[in-house]
């Protein structure tokens, strides 16, 4: 998936972008000049997005996103706008296939399936149309999305199998033979963790999931062979589902990176499997013959869906970090182990973190002391979505037609995609991309597809001028022009991410210290209106000077030397 695809990985590129411009011995900023020019397009993308970021999540003088809305009759829609630069460069990177599928689905959301839901669904009394509309799209409609993804994250498995099986392939090959010579002879970019290492791994972790299910089944005081049994329930559907959502997730992150990767639809897809199989066993035990026996088997379907997402996450990070070291040309072993390290060290460092919180704060609906405020608990609303399907599901309660009708829409978007590349030299409709735009907040996805949009139409605008002014040297040219849009574009990732943490960090410790939740803050909720303006004009004036910024590039038939 990292070796053998055109994925783009965003934040993967960006991170290497930035190793490539600060080494001084890579061929590409062998001179002086190049290197500080790569450095300085990278320095104003982070300090534009850096700056922005402030202003919008920090000072909250500036809008992060904007929603107009509109009723006709009783349907309601909305036209959303989202002024993330982080997303904005990602999308820049993704390209215009995965842009416009991402578009496909926030149509197919925003324009016919919430307006026809919330004109023959009827809104709590008193409530607004706004919020009636958002609540139709996370309780309906982001379980069509779901189901999108599921098929097409299955479609996305059934394609990789080919390199999967050889690679499989390849490691007994290399069990079965004394490879030392062969090992020798492989350039250092080539050499993987040997396979019997990934299979003591793979047994450690099993051991790993043998303890952690048995310390939390063994609570529940079930007979031994019961315990036993669910025990190897949960991690038979955590190593199946684990597999299946790692490529899933490996590929979301790929084509539109790991910000805006969808986990939480994973996650949903991930506790239907789980509940379906515990209600499964659970029927010929007798579990839900009483309230208790429901509430351990909601717990373990969360539970060894709480493995499943772990494996995502690390799914959509890990494979970021592996793109970079192949763009750089690092050595996969060294990543593998240090990956591996850096799963282990951060399992020990967030279950610490979590329960800090819990015993603080607590999570809705669970609060560790009676004294506690209710009002100070955090939310957790993709836990609590969790919970609701686990419920849905053992009650028989589940509303089962959204997940199938998505299920449907994405076997429609993956028969397109088949015959528009079959049928077309550069269409495509990625259908991953189709159901992340059903699923995801729409505010996110506008400026990936404005990014998108904006790589492509400079891409054409780039090849015509360069066929202008220096029409023996064409590629050249436009690649010159594309290398600093897509520092800059890194620049936007990096600066909004970093000032991102910085933020999160002030406001941990202005909490914690019995502060403001917005320490930062420079204006009140009454500015909202100017702040949403001043968003977009910000957010405008910034898409003028990124393509001022890549189409000022200079290039003269010296610098293809």
């Amino acid at each position: 998936m990292v070796v053998h695809s055109d994925l783009p990985y965003p934040e993967g590129l960006a991170a290497a972008e930035i190793l490539k411009v600060g080494s001084a011995s890579h061929e590409e900023v062998t001179t002086d000049k190049k290197k500080s020019t790569g450095m300085r397009d990278i320095v104003q993308g982070t300090a534009l997005a850096g700056i922005i970021g402030l202003c919008a999540n920090g000072f909250h003088i500036l809008s992060s996103e904007f929603s107009y809305w509109l009723s006709f009759g009783r349907a309601t829609t909305q036209i959303p706008l989202g002024f993330s630069m982080a997303l904005l460069g990602a999308g820049y990177l993704i390209g215009i296939a995965s842009g416009m599928a991402i578009l496909v689905g926030t149509v197919l959301a925003w324009a016919i399936f919430v307006p026809y839901l919330t004109s023959v669904l009827s809104p709590a009394e008193g409530q607004a149309a706004a919020a009636f509309a958002k609540t139709v799209w996370a309780q309906k409609v982001r379980f069509i999305g779901a189901g999108t993804i599921g098929i097409a994250a299955i479609w996305t498995l059934i394609k990789l199998l080919g390199p999967v099986i050889d690679g499989i392939k390849m490691s007994i090959s290399a069990i079965r033979e004394n490879d030392s010579a062969e090992k020798k002879a492989l350039h250092h970019t080539d050499i993987d963790m040997s396979p019997k290492s990934v299979g003591l791994v793979f047994l450690a972790i099993l051991a790993g999931l043998f303890f952690t299910f048995y310390t939390f089944v063994a609570e529940a005081g079930l007979p031994g062979t019961v315990t036993l049994i669910y025990i190897v329930i949960g991690i038979v559907v955590a190593v199946l589902m684990g597999f299946f959502v790692a490529a899933a997730c490996g590929y979301m992150a790929g084509l539109i990176g790991t910000s805006a990767s969808p986990i939480s639809g994973i996650g949903i897809l991930g506790i239907i499997v789980s509940s379906l199989v515990v209600l499964g066993v659970g029927q010929s035990f007798g579990i839900f013959e009483t309230a208790e026996g429901t509430k351990f088997a909601t717990a373990l379907a969360i539970f060894i869906t709480s493995v499943i997402v772990s494996i995502a996450s690390i799914s959509n990070d890990n494979l970021q970090d592996l793109k970079t070291g192949f763009i750089v040309g690092a050595t996969p072993w060294k990543q593998q182990v240090a990956l591996i390290l850096g799963s282990v060290i951060g399992a020990f460092a967030i279950a610490p973190v979590l329960n800090l919180l819990y015993q603080a704060y607590g999570f809705t609906g669970a609060m560790p002391r009676a004294s506690m405020d209710p009002s100070q608990a955090l939310a957790a609303p993709q836990a609590t979505l969790m919970t609701t399907i686990a419920q849905g599901i053992f009650s028989s309660q589940l509303e089962w037609n959204y997940i199938l009708f998505g299920i449907g829409v994405g076997v429609v978007a993956i028969i397109v995609d088949v015959l528009l590349k079959k049928n077309t030299a550069s269409l495509a409709l990625p259908p991953l991309a189709v159901g992340m735009g059903i699923y995801l907040p729409p505010t996110l996805e506008v400026p990936l597809v404005i990014g998108s949009v904006i790589g492509y139409f400079l891409n054409k605008h780039l090849y015509a001028r360069a066929e202008k002014r220096s029409p023996d040297h064409v590629e050249e040219d436009v690649e010159a022009c594309k290398h600093r849009g897509v520092l800059f574009a890194s620049g936007l990732i990096v600066g909004e991410s970093l000032l991102g943490v910085i933020i999160a960090m002030i406001i941990v410790f202005s909490i914690t210290s019995g502060g403001s939740e917005d320490p930062l803050a420079l204006v009140g909720k009454d500015f909202s209106s100017t702040a949403d303006l001043l968003g977009l004009a910000v957010f405008v004036l910034s898409i003028v000077y990124f393509i001022y910024h890549v189409l000022s590039t200079k290039f003269t038939a010296e610098e293809k030397e």
